[in-house]
């Protein structure tokens, strides 16, 4: 499924950070009362609304700005501008219309990209009266939020989605057989392991960063079973990006993470793990594909400098721990079909049908070895769980005051579950559903005179008993 891609744009300081990290419920961006804290380009994926989007935080932009820091964070943002389906135009209700609000939104009509005009920090102000002066744009009807205190943001995301057409049925059929993506930091050797599974020089390989721009879908066989492999544009610093063909490739990739069954996340055992690696595993965690982590270039290391580099993906890339590592070499093709091998487990964990009856008979297993803990005068009860969906595998758990449920108890839950059917490779996910109490609004029913009676012997006995 290609995600659609909605790009934040605006001057310094009307908070656009601030929507970002409300759209991707994170804190990915910083957050201040400081104009051109933001300098690169953020993405995320976004978790309000209906539907599943790719949101991009830009720097704030001075359009009249020649030179200097601010004129490569206006470039930074007029690249992620290129790669929107949808720009959110974010002006400062409370400051009003400015000379650099009409400058963008000049910019932005001669774009071509379709515009949705926010007025951000409306908090407590009167719709009719903070929009009006902004209809001058010329960008559609304003609409008033607040990213600070959430007023109107669902219902803008909505409005947003509305403008973009939707996924088509057919992107979204099951295929019986695994699409697995290839993802890493330019030149760790992607293509060339594409080139290693393939068994033929089907796409380029060049030492040099930055060689493939686009993603490339190819469907291939090996060992009587069909595959799809995507081999994809690497991710490097945003900062780094300065070609202007090479600005598709972040959201390439990432929509490529969406669209696959399984995930080869490429690092280079020569280099450190750095913040690009740990940022591309945490968005295929957060998509919850199943993963592989193939660390390549292994060939020709000494004892001492394998030993270091395992040493740091253990430190650095611990929350993958239900992932398989393979150290390979793309290059020679060793180790490529014991990574093939992981990726059919991994795709055949994520795809897994779990019967309603094992799942509870796990569950009760679990909490009759470790209940969960007291919250207030409840503890949690667990009654039953069923699976609801696939890729990832999702459970859910029926009961009562689940919601009290701690995020420690769920991890427990969820090792139980993945160690019981053997779901190696692939996250899993656990939903809670608490049933409704009927009587929780009713006010309590009058005793008769027998309960009454019979409650007064009770307060009886127990002074007796306990003075």
């Amino acid at each position: 499924m290609m995600l659609p891609t909605l790009v934040l744009v605006g001057r310094p300081n009307v908070g656009k950070s601030t929507l970002f990290n409300r759209l991707t419920r994170s804190r990915d961006a910083l957050v201040a009362d400081l104009p051109g804290l933001t300098r690169d380009r953020h993405y995320g994926r976004g978790r309000v609304g209906s539907r599943p989007y790719l949101v991009v935080d830009t720097g704030g932009l001075e359009p009249v700005i020649k030179d200097g820091i601010l004129h490569e964070m206006a470039k930074q943002t007029r690249q992620a501008v290129d790669e929107a389906d949808l720009v959110l135009f974010l002006v400062d209700g409370r400051d009003g219309l400015t000379p650099q609000d009409k400058i963008i939104a000049s910019q932005l009509r001669k774009t071509g990209r379709p515009v949705l005009l926010l007025v951000n920090k409306a908090e407590g102000m009167q719709r009719a009266r903070v929009t009006a002066e902004f209809h001058e744009l010329g960008l559609g009807e304003p609409l008033p939020i607040s990213s600070a205190h959430g007023e109107n943001v669902a219902e803008m995301i909505e409005v947003a989605l509305e403008e973009l057409p939707a996924v088509e049925e057919a992107v979204e059929e099951k295929s019986d057989h695994p699409k697995l993506a290839i993802v890493g930091r330019p030149n760790v050797g992607k293509s060339t392991l594409v080139n290693a599974v393939l068994g033929e020089e089907r796409v380029i390989a060049f030492d040099q960063p930055g060689t493939t721009r686009d993603s490339i879908y190819i469907d291939f066989e090996r060992g009587g079973k069909q595959y799809t492999i995507i081999d994809t544009a690497g991710v490097r610093r945003r900062g780094k990006i300065d070609e202007a063909i090479e600005k598709f490739s972040v959201v390439k990739t990432l929509q490529a993470i969406e669209d696959a069954n399984v995930v080869v996340l490429v690092v280079d055992a020569r280099d450190q793990i750095t913040e690009q690696d740990a940022h591309l595993a945490d968005f295929v965690l957060q998509a919850g594909r199943a993963l592989v982590l193939a660390v390549n270039k292994w060939d020709g290391l000494d004892e001492y400098k394998r030993d270091t580099a395992k040493r740091d993906i253990e430190r650095k890339l611990h929350f993958l721990d239900f992932a398989k590592h393979h150290y390979i070499s793309a290059l020679k093709g060793t180790g490529v079909d014991a990574l093939l091998k992981s990726v059919n487990q991994a795709y055949a964990a994520a795809m897994a049908k779990l019967p309603t009856p094992q799942l509870t008979r796990v569950l009760e297993a679990a909490v009759e070895r470790q209940a969960p803990p007291r919250s207030g005068p409840f503890r949690p009860k667990m009654r039953y769980a069923h699976q609801g969906g696939s890729n990832p595998p999702l459970i859910v758990v029926h009961g009562s005051a689940l919601d009290k449920v701690p995020a420690s108890y769920t991890r427990y839950l969820e090792k139980v579950f993945g160690d019981a059917f053997k779901l190696q490779g692939t996250p899993l996910r656990i939903e809670y559903k608490s049933g409704k109490n009927p009587f929780a609004d009713k006010p309590p029913r009058p005793l008769t005179e027998s309960e009454k009676r019979a409650a007064h012997r009770a307060r009886i006995r127990g002074r007796k008993l306990y003075g």
